[in-house]
């Protein structure tokens, strides 16, 4: 587990420099140089471009409690986002997909019976060329149907993908994850699950602009208010795919990338295990 800040520090005290070339879909553009204020200017100043500029993608799963007896259940544990998916962020639609239990080639169930399976939502730009355009921050998200996954789950799980640079991973071992939200129980969790399965964590500082931590992240406006968002290296999301394109990603997820869901999902299961994840 490393700090970012401490990282950066080290860095430039040896002289090294952490910026990276941005590839095609590598990482986050900012608030102030988004075109669109939000999900819904976006949606407006595109009217009629879905399907061709870009695509949303979700699935929300039944809750039902028809027993009289017991205290009510019927709330989403979990949801997972990818808020930059298709060619904006490469690779986070696919791990969106994942983490949430399904094969991203053809949306079938990847666990097996009786594994969990997580409500989803994704944006995706899907132009060819360009969709780094299509960007709006997270805490500028107001898509209805994201909004109200996430106020209706106990936990988020938002994926995102950045630099090398910008999660402060060192120049020898470019590939790393990044791991913020407010949730500090479930960023833990998420630190010792992908460590033990041999991913770098870098642990976001408060203050910096990706660590995730405004109320207004659409990671934390879950019932407890408070989520995670994971930001993975244009370098560690390469490496989860033989074929590292739009449209080859998803039939070409390798062991790298199942290695990966499987640490966020265990991560999940133990978070939603916690004491904290009762309402009463």
């Amino acid at each position: 587990m490393n700090s970012r800040r401490s990282l950066l520090t080290v860095l430039a005290a040896a002289g090294l420099g952490t910026a990276l070339p941005a590839a095609l879909g590598a990482g986050p553009a900012s608030a102030a140089t988004d075109l669109y204020a939000s999900n819904t200017d976006l949606y407006r100043k595109l009217a009629g471009r879905e399907g061709i500029d870009f695509a949303r993608r979700y699935r929300r799963h039944a809750y039902t409690d028809d027993d009289q007896a017991g205290a009510p259940g019927s709330y989403g544990r979990t949801a997972v986002l990818a808020l930059h998916g298709g060619g904006i962020e490469s690779g986070t639609s696919e791990l969106c997909l994942g983490i949430a239990g399904y094969d991203p080639k053809n949306l079938t169930p990847h666990y097996g019976t009786g594994a969990p399976l997580y409500d989803y939502w994704m944006f995706e730009g899907i132009r060819s060329s360009g969709n780094s355009e299509l960007h709006v921050t997270s805490t500028h998200c107001d898509d209805r149907v994201a909004l109200a996954l996430a106020a209706g789950a106990l936990n988020v799980v938002s994926v995102h993908g950045c630099t090398a640079a910008q999660a402060g991973a060192p120049a020898s071992r470019p590939e790393a994850v990044l791991i913020g939200g407010r949730n500090t129980v479930l960023r833990r969790y998420l630190r010792e699950a992908l460590s033990a399965a041999g991913v770098q964590t870098i642990d976001a500082a408060p203050g910096d602009d990706i660590a995730g931590v405004s109320p207004d992240n659409i990671c934390n406006r879950t019932l407890l208010g408070m989520g995670a968002q994971l930001e993975l290296t244009t370098e560690l999301r390469a490496a989860m795919f033989a074929t590292n394109t739009v449209k080859g990603r998803a039939g070409s997820v390798n062991a790298e990338f199942w290695r990966f869901a499987d640490a966020v999902r265990a991560a999940v299961a133990r978070m939603e295990a916690d004491p904290s994840q009762v309402i009463l």
